[in-house]
């Protein structure tokens, strides 16, 4: 997008982060009042793992979460040849900047940072009924390798090789 810029998110970053997490309440990926969460974005901006996408005006316009779960890494659907492999999580997009690219950009951009720190895969947890998701991740190259069961949640397993 003309004029943004992806980076590393910084704590003075984290309240508008969570209020951006906030807005998505009630949609399809299924948050609620206690997930994503201030200790979510303080685990990520911890590990350096948090991105965000400011427009001209330096407000957040999208954010997007490499995530460390063991959990979800111990699924057994996953390629062992994709590995080493990561997780990524929490990606939202400001609703009034919604069917832009924006959430393409991300990923790329995490792809990108992704080989440079050496994994070979990535992988994605999406709720079934987050049909446009799926359908974005599809033109992502990401393929269907099973689904879950985690957090008394179901989840379809999405997986891609970084190329």
């Amino acid at each position: 997008m003309k004029n943004c810029k992806i980076i590393l998110a910084d704590k003075n970053d984290s309240e508008e982060i969570l209020k951006l997490y906030k807005a998505q309440i009630g949609g399809a990926a299924d948050w609620n009042e206690h997930y994503p969460s201030e200790e979510t974005i303080e685990f990520d901006l911890k590990r350096n793992a948090l991105f965000v996408m400011k427009n001209e005006s330096n407000e957040i316009i999208a954010v997007i979460s490499i995530d460390d779960d063991q959990e979800v890494a111990d699924l057994n659907c996953w390629n062992k040849e994709l590995e080493p492999s990561a997780e990524l999580a929490r990606l939202c997009v400001r609703e009034d900047m919604r069917n832009k690219g924006i959430a393409r950009l991300m990923m790329e951009y995490t792809f990108r940072e992704l080989k440079r720190q050496g994994k070979k895969g990535v992988h994605i947890l999406v709720r079934p009924e987050h049909k446009v998701a799926l359908q974005s991740y599809s033109h992502l190259d990401y393929i269907k390798v099973g689904e879950c069961e985690l957090f008394d949640k179901r989840f379809i397993c999405l997986e891609r090789p970084l190329n």
